[in-house]
């Protein structure tokens, strides 16, 4: 058989190419004839950078800046030098993996780590910057990213607003004397189509997975909705409403609003550069993977898509997880895995999976291809 090996990251434990290299390792030693060829996707999540400076051969740069909790970081991003295209993973900098868990509440943070980083790559002469924002520890609406690029943002009193938090008060934008940005095209890859506000909006759907509480979804609501408000007031546009906006806590909507990025799904601009359909028709057989298959894998993220790519071109794609949620199985749109099999708890406990993520993930390949029919 032809086998494509096409896992997304493991979150939190291996990254796309990683978990690639576990299952074809697995898968190979159980089926040694197949004829296996290794794809690591994204959707726009994190993972998104290194994944597409693979598909371009890309130089890798490094930016001294800040994480979003504003401690030293050193973020990696890519540059293609015959395109003048700078390539960009906001997790790098302000990613929630990089944060240790729950020693920061997301009020205290904000994306002007980001900001370093598009800067460097402006200086280094990108016509196009490409930028992938999921996995992000901010909710701030791009707030903190547009004030390090010299944005201001006023209350009545004409006092500057420091925190995101605070932007219920704010009555005036005022952008920066000099653009810096601004010769550079940018596109943002966007792993959701969610809005800023709303039932859907970035502080109720993603807040929670980032530290916001119930108490907490009111004041953060009412500070994005009036910067948001106030934007569209100044500048006539209405990125609030565009699908992604609310992607990475609102950094959608804050890249679009300041410097007028455009946001597209991560998943097509991954699947266009890497021929995914031509070389799905070429296999037999498209291995998917992620971290955990929950509710979202069955609503658009990016194993669920390539499931569903495979379904509608006649191809078989088995799903391999590090655990599957209950929440997949109630979705009630469930992509078109032939079939799903994970890591926990059948082979491991949870802690026991962590702790030696590749091991277990080949473990697993290798059982799944041990059982399949001939």
């Amino acid at each position: 058989m032809r086998v494509l090996i096409a896992p997304d990251k493991f979150k939190g434990t291996l990254s796309a190419h990683e978990a690639a290299a576990s299952i074809a390792k697995g898968w190979s030693a159980a089926r040694p004839s197949d004829l296996v060829e290794c794809l690591p996707i994204s959707d726009g999540g994190d993972g998104f950078g290194p994944v597409m400076a693979g598909f371009w051969n890309c130089e890798e740069f490094q930016t001294e800046t800040v994480d979003a909790a504003f401690r030293p970081r050193t973020a990696r991003w890519w540059w293609h030098a015959p395109t003048h295209t700078a390539v960009i993973e906001s997790a790098e900098a302000i990613g929630l993996s990089v944060l240790p868990p729950k020693q920061f509440h997301p009020f205290q943070l904000d994306t002007r780590g980001l900001a370093r980083i598009l800067m460097d790559a402006a200086r280094k002469g990108a016509r196009r910057g490409l930028v992938g924002i999921g996995g992000s520890a901010t909710n701030d609406g791009g707030f903190g990213l547009a004030r390090e690029l010299g944005w201001r943002f006023l209350d009545n009193s004409q006092t500057p607003i420091l925190e995101w938090l605070h932007l219920a008060r704010l009555a005036s934008i005022n952008p920066p004397a000099v653009e810096v940005l601004r010769d550079v095209r940018w596109t943002v890859a966007v792993d959701v189509q969610n809005p800023l506000l709303g039932p859907a909006g970035a502080s109720r759907i993603y807040g929670p997975q980032k530290g916001l509480k119930d108490p907490d979804m009111a004041p953060a609501e009412a500070a994005l909705g009036r910067l948001a408000g106030v934007f569209s007031a100044h500048f006539g546009r209405t990125p609030s409403l565009l699908p992604g906006s609310g992607a990475a806590g609102g950094l959608g909507f804050g890249l679009s609003a300041f410097l007028n990025a455009e946001l597209k799904p991560g998943f097509a601009m991954m699947a266009k550069e890497a021929r995914l359909e031509e070389r799905i028709r070429a296999c037999d057989l498209v291995l998917a993977g992620e971290g955990a298959m929950d509710a979202s894998t069955a609503m658009g993220k990016g194993a669920g898509q390539l499931a569903d790519l495979c379904r509608s071109l006649g191809r078989s794609c088995i799903g391999l997880a590090g655990i599957v949620e209950p929440s997949f199985h109630q979705a009630a749109s469930r992509p078109a895995f032939e079939s799903t099999h994970a890591i926990v708890p059948d082979l491991a406990s949870r802690e026991n999976s962590q702790s030696a993520p590749s091991q277990w993930l080949e473990t697993l390949a290798n059982r799944v291809a041990r059982n399949l029919n001939p």
